[in-house]
């Protein structure tokens, strides 16, 4: 009886002091109703030192049996370390977690499904028209694999940042999803660095010491779906312990030419001793992914698994290595540091229209866009030794190209971080002071290929490769050399006024020094230097005993990427993402977020009860947005267009019992624009130049305004489960409609269903139903140029509908099978 009100007690404060045990980890690990994974903590022995001790337990994970009492612990990550975060009750922002049994709970190989489904405010669109390639969308900021996206929130895996040096994309096709702990996205911090403007997705790895056992774990299902994972895990003796993960998944997808395969390892060696921690951890990837991207809507109505232009595939391969170390120098002081390689190698080949055709003045020849009206003049597409191109295509082809990208990164960098728990002024406190210095040496090249365009859209190369092209130049072969310097340092300090107050305060410096080396003459080579401190400050405070407040103010900043200083001139526009024209400076962007809300927990007879309500604005100074350029396919260039808001309220309840998991949320979103801006735009309401009037107070494209989510699993007996969840996205501005004056891309709601059962101790069989009721909708639309192409599926008509859009998969059966040992 009296574990069972310790648990009721520490459950309604927060902090997790779940029981006192000397047992190791479990297979399948517990967390608490905030999802939270455990840290075992021991408290030290009464002092007879003349330091007075510290009054809350020290974490020595792994110590070795004594008489001292061990529990277990509840915390938050508040810096990018691997060591014990801050007690949930005393962080000034909200608390969004997804637990290993989540993860797996999904069935899905990508760890963007599981943060949709269950992190209010969180949600992802297939833009490049592969599902292991996602939009991740959180409060308005992005986190994206395509390059030319602004990149607005980080990501760390054991505490290394992932953000990919040439342009901060995220690859989430390179995660080891089954090897993942916990997946947790921290607010309002800027101690994560840069690209922290709406937040950090930090994601914690398994080890031998966590994670203890073996499974292998196989799926198959709709449209030619087969996976498999194994993993295991062994704790070899009180100090050694290892781990490995390996994934292979293939899928034909839905749409024409869409299959692709992924395949990944992760691996760590740890030992620890006296509380003190090191990890030796790997990870390999090799993934071919196709990316059909957003079709014309008159060809979705045909055929919903349409394409428009082929080909569309990338081909990424990681590699990394970390080497992370934690040391307990005293009970009150406890060092960690960190330092790690990644060599990452990105392959892209797309088909696509192309401006190149018949001069009209002589067919024989090649030009690249129209006749100037005002001077005549019509701009050759010239070759690679700069002459213009004999024009070799049949009378009557439709020409397109296919562009090709290589980017080849390696990053090396290191970390250090120090925590103090002594008392301050007889008070409980903490501190950390943590430094970093990253740098990544980077690669890039493009090409354009000529091509014909066939009645299937698929681009089919000629072996004849297009120079410096257009007037101004804005197409041509690219080889550039990059080098990002990116060091901080960051202080948090968090101070116990009493027993329910406390306070929070610091800030991180970030200096950033973007290199670029123009490896074929001049005019892309620059030197920028940015530099910033962004500070915090909030506090929390416990209303009762099951209900705490916080409130906070931070601010975070992002620099522009190399690829966006390579095509920031609005004379000289390129390929976003492809070809890079130039090098003129732009500003970084600055965040400034204010938080607050409430949140609490509660014990009931049928469960652990959780509910949290907050709300937030971040307001972005200098903020940087891909603009098109009217009358070139696919040309624009990068620039900073003044201030936008993004503010909203986030509201959740979950329940956690061992025969029942509930979860539900709703979150409101409101982003605008705050500054006056002329945009290219190929929206049908732009003017005769190919522009639309941005007003302040216009709505930002591309972020619904609503999410409404839920999700529940229920033991029907001891061995069956049953569960479903459901996610509904209100409609939201097409990509490049920023003056609002295109009907919204519709809502949609979208249902799932699941279930597994356990035959035996050691197998499990399950099954899962996505989209039960088959509802064909996009997660994402925007426009195109309806004349570059004809309509082949209307006879050759020009395209009248100007709206371009991702299909969301139809609906898809999976049936899976996990042994464990």
């Amino acid at each position: 009886m009296g574990k069972r009100r310790l648990l009721m007690a520490s459950v309604s404060t927060g902090l997790g002091l779940v029981f006192a045990s000397g047992a190791g980890a479990a297979q399948d690990e517990e967390t608490n109703v905030q999802n939270l994974p455990p840290v075992e903590v021991t408290a030290p022995p009464p002092s007879t030192a003349r330091r007075t001790a510290p009054t809350r337990p020290v974490a020595r994970a792994g110590a070795p049996s004594s008489a001292s009492p061990k529990t277990r612990l509840y915390v938050y990550p508040t810096s990018p370390g691997t060591g014990r975060g801050l007690d949930v009750d005393k962080v000034p922002s909200a608390i969004n977690a997804v637990d290993a049994s989540q993860i797996k709970r999904t069935a899905s190989p990508d760890i963007a499904v599981a943060l949709q489904q269950y992190v209010p405010g969180l949600s992802i669109n297939e833009v490049t028209g592969n599902p292991f390639q996602p939009d991740v969308q959180f409060r308005g900021f992005v986190a994206s694999p395509l390059a030319g996206t602004p990149q607005g929130l980080a990501v760390y895996q054991n505490g290394v940042r992932i953000n990919e040096a040439f342009s901060d994309i995220v690859n989430w096709d390179l995660i080891p999803t089954a090897a993942i702990r916990s997946a947790v996205v921290v607010t309002n911090n800027p101690a994560f660095g840069l690209n922290a403007l709406g937040g950090a997705i930090d994601l914690q790895m398994k080890n031998g010491f966590n994670y203890q056992g073996a499974e292998i774990d196989i799926m198959g299902g709709s449209f030619g779906r087969i996976q498999g994972s194994a993993q295991w895990g062994k704790q070899v003796d009180n100090n050694w312990a290892v781990y490995g993960a390996l994934e292979g998944i293939h899928d034909n997808g839905f749409r024409n030419f869409s299959a692709s395969d992924v395949r990944r390892f992760y691996g760590d060696v740890g030992y620890r001793f006296e509380g003190n921690e090191f990890h030796l951890n790997m990870g390999l990837a090799n993934n071919s992914l196709a990316g059909p991207s957003t079709v014309p809507a008159e060809l979705l109505q045909q055929y919903w698994g349409a394409t428009y232009t082929t080909p569309q595939t990338t081909s990424n391969k990681v590699g990394y290595l970390n080497l992370t170390g934690k040391v307990e120098a005293t009970p009150t002081w406890t060092f960690e540091g960190t330092a790690h390689l990644r060599g990452f190698k990105q392959n892209t080949v797309d088909g696509n229209p192309t401006d190149a055709q018949p001069c009209d003045a002589d067919a024989t020849l090649l030009c690249f866009g129209e006749v100037n009206p005002l001077t005549g003049f019509q701009p050759p597409a010239n070759g690679l030794n700069g002459a213009q191109l004999v024009n070799p295509f049949a009378p009557g082809a439709i020409l397109g190209e296919i562009d090709r990208t290589s980017t080849r990164s390696t990053t090396f960098g290191v970390s250090g971080q120090a925590t103090n728990s002594d008392q301050l002024f007889g008070h409980e406190n903490r501190f950390v002071i943590g430094a970093s210095y990253d740098v990544s040496s980077t690669r890039f090249t493009g090409s354009a290929e000529l091509g014909t365009v066939g009645t299937n859209y698929v681009v089919t190369g000629s072996g004849i490769f297009l120079g410096p092209s257009g007037e101004p130049t804005s197409i041509g072969p690219v080889s550039l050399r990059t080098v990002n310097q990116y060091q901080g340092l960051y202080a948090l300090d968090t101070f116990n006024v009493d027993d329910r107050f406390a306070v929070t305060a610091g800030g991180r410096f970030n200096a950033a020094h973007v290199s670029l080396m123009d490896q074929l003459g001049t005019a892309l080579n620059g030197d920028h230097q940015y530099d910033r401190f962004n500070p915090i400050i909030g506090g929390t405070y416990k209303i009762t005993s099951e209900v705490t407040a916080y409130a906070g103010y931070s601010e975070a900043n992002r620099v522009p990427t190399p690829l966006e200083l390579g095509c920031a001139d609005p004379a000289r526009p390129c390929i976003i993402g492809q070809f890079l024209i130039a090098d003129p400076p732009l500003q970084q962007v600055v965040s400034k977020t204010v938080e607050a809300g409430f949140r609490g927990t509660k014990e009931l007879n049928i469960g652990s009860f959780g509910w949290k309500i907050g709300g937030f604005r971040a307001t972005n100074y200098d903020d940087i947005l891909a603009t098109p350029i009217p009358g070139l396919t696919g040309f624009g260039f990068f620039q900073n267009v003044g201030r936008t808001r993004r503010q909203g309220i986030e509201a959740e309840v979950s329940l956690k019992s061992n025969v029942l998991q509930f979860q539900a949320s709703y979150a409101f979103l409101d982003a605008r624009f705050l500054d006056a801006l002329l945009l290219g735009s190929n929206s049908p309401f732009a003017d005769a130049d190919g522009n639309i009037q941005v007003l302040p107070g216009n709505q930002i494209p591309r972020l619904p305004r609503h999410l409404i989510k839920a999700s529940v699993e229920y033991a029907v007996t001891d061995v069956w489960k049953v569960g479903g969840d459901a996610l509904f996205v209100s409609s939201q501005y097409f990509v490049e409609d920023q003056s609002n004056q295109f009907p919204k891309l519709p809502s949609y709601a979208v249902f799932n269903l699941h279930t597994s059962y356990q035959i035996t101790k050691n197998l499990q069989i399950y099954g899962r139903v996505n989209n039960i009721f088959d509802n064909r909708y996009s997660t994402l639309g925007t426009f195109f140029d309806r004349e570059a192409l004809p309509n082949f599926a209307n006879g050759g008509a020009e395209f009248t509908d100007p709206r371009s859009l991702s299909p969301a998969r139809p609906r898809a059966f999976y049936a899976g099978m996990r042994v464990t040992f």
